[in-house]
């Protein structure tokens, strides 16, 4: 168990010149010391197994389920459930390198601190600043899409819709996105509450999502046909490796639950187990969905369709109040999604402000809420104008690149830890290591080849734009430079 009351060491004084200052390492047992600990307050260990897994199925199980199989299905036919398991594997290689680091070392950081403990302070500062480009545009990206389905659901209940002006995104009809605004609003309500408040309405959206998607099975097989699933291959193993990648950025949120480490009640124990237990139920309810979807629809009909599901449910009832519902299902989908993620971008900066690489403001507590109000505030408010005002196109598809680089870091992380610090205590440890880390960073590796060149432009600028913030400010100002002086 943690010592949840002890004050964090000071760090050990670090060498001078350039080259050492760049690869100066947290050690691990200051990083964990200081868990929980902020300007003016600390933040509470309030979650338990549940409530973490709540927090990983969240940030996983939103969109991607609700629109992605009108992209796979073409692509595999009846396999793409072959293509779930195949992602869901890739994703699990990076998982278990994941889960034996929230384990070993429970902080809010997630790979941003693991790669500060193993791989130095600028390989660990591009790694939170990529973890800044997945979590806060992808929290922008999701908002966006929760004004369409409001409309749909609008439509199916009173018979209205909001104005396209005001419920599109910009580029796409729409001047300012006002529902993508109130739902980051919203999520930022909930985190301003409390971490135990804030899991405890996730909690409900979780089981909201999970039951409509299990409503959605129940009415798909009764509509089933075996001849659906007739040729199961017709595109080859090409089209169930291609379908796999892009069902891959599906499985991507269980590392939310790792941003958790510091209000979590027994980090150690339950992080691992709130990760994998994720990654199961998500993968089971997928394969689930994909069965029942292929089987119900002919695959050619799918042709890239964003609302297969709900398509699906009209042709086999022949009613529209069962799209409707589903609609309600999405709807309460994409706001567990932005209030996990933003949650996890939070902490991942409160972290950063702590170590003296942002801002101090980032890592101020509320004595009263134990949250970092100013960070959830900043962060929201950021997030929800840029999901308002700005056509993200391409921007948000580097979220993938972003998530795929610090996977990759968490992977070789892992390998590192156990060469440095063997005895080391883990609650869980990756099996066949180094050969699954390996193999985790190899994956997430090739998948970050097979993205286009504008998203490697994107990408490219955004690293040039951290290391000069890094160069101007956090290199000075981190925690471990000042303990030169």
């Amino acid at each position: 168990m943690l010592d949840q009351g002890a004050a964090p060491s000071a760090p050990p004084p670090a060498p001078s010149s350039l080259g050492a200052r760049l690869m100066r390492r947290k050690p691990v047992d200051v990083l964990v010391a200081e868990g929980g600990h902020g300007e003016g307050g600390s933040l509470r260990r309030t979650l338990g197994l549940w409530q973490l897994t709540m927090i990983s199925i969240g940030a996983t199980l939103g969109t991607g389920i609700f629109v992605v199989l009108g992209e796979a299905v073409p692509e595999a036919g009846p396999a793409v459930v072959v293509s779930f398991v195949i992602a869901g594997l890739t994703a699990l290689f990076s998982a278990l390198s994941y889960a034996e680091l929230a384990g070993t070392i429970p902080v809010a950081g997630s790979s941003y601190s693991y790669a500060y403990a193993t791989l130095g302070e600028l390989i660990a500062w591009v790694c939170g600043w990529c973890l800044i480009l997945e979590y806060g545009v992808s929290v922008a990206a999701v908002a966006v899409g929760w004004g369409e389905y409001l409309n749909e659901l609008l439509d199916g209940t009173l018979g209205l819709t909001i104005p396209e002006a005001v419920a599109g995104p910009p580029g796409e009809g729409g001047i300012f996105n006002l529902p993508a605004l109130l739902v980051v609003l919203l999520a930022m309500a909930f985190l301003l509450g409390g971490a135990r408040e804030s899991a405890r309405a996730n909690a409900v959206m979780v089981a909201v999502k999970i039951a409509a998607l299990l409503l959605f099975c129940a009415v798909a097989f009764s509509g089933v046909r075996a001849g659906n699933y007739a040729p199961f291959m017709p595109l080859g193993m090409a089209g169930v490796s291609a379908a796999g990648a892009t069902l891959f950025f599906s499985y991507i949120g269980f590392d939310a639950a790792s941003t958790a480490g510091e209000e979590a009640k027994d980090a150690q124990r339950d992080l691992p187990r709130a990760i994998m237990l994720s990654l199961v139920i998500v993968t089971a309810l997928y394969c689930l969905v994909a069965v029942a979807a292929v089987g119900a629809l002919p695959w050619q009909r799918f042709d890239g369709s964003e609302a297969a599901l709900a398509g699906i449910m009209h042709d086999v009832t022949g009613q529209s109040f069962w799209a409707t519902i589903l609609a309600f299902g999405a709807v309460v989908a994409i706001a567990s999604v932005v209030l996990t993620v933003l949650y996890g971008q939070t902490r991942i900066l409160f972290a950063m402000s702590r170590d003296g690489l942002m801002p101090r403001v980032l890592s101020k507590v509320h004595p009263r809420t134990g949250t970092p109000r100013a960070n959830t505030v900043l962060v929201s408010l950021f997030c929800g104008g840029l999901a308002a005002a700005v056509p993200l196109g391409q921007l948000a598809d580097a979220t993938s690149i972003g998530t795929l680089f610090a996977f990759a870091l968490v992977n070789v992380a892992v390998i590192v830890l156990r060469r440095t610090s063997p005895g080391m205590r883990r609650s869980f440890r990756v099996p066949l290591a180094p050969l699954f880390p390996a193999v985790g960073f190899g994956l997430c590796i090739w998948m970050m080849t097979s993205l286009d060149i504008v998203t490697w432009a994107v990408f490219g600028i955004w690293m040039a734009a951290g290391l000069v913030f890094y160069f101007a400010y956090g290199m000075r100002r981190s925690r471990l430079a000042t303990a030169e002086k």
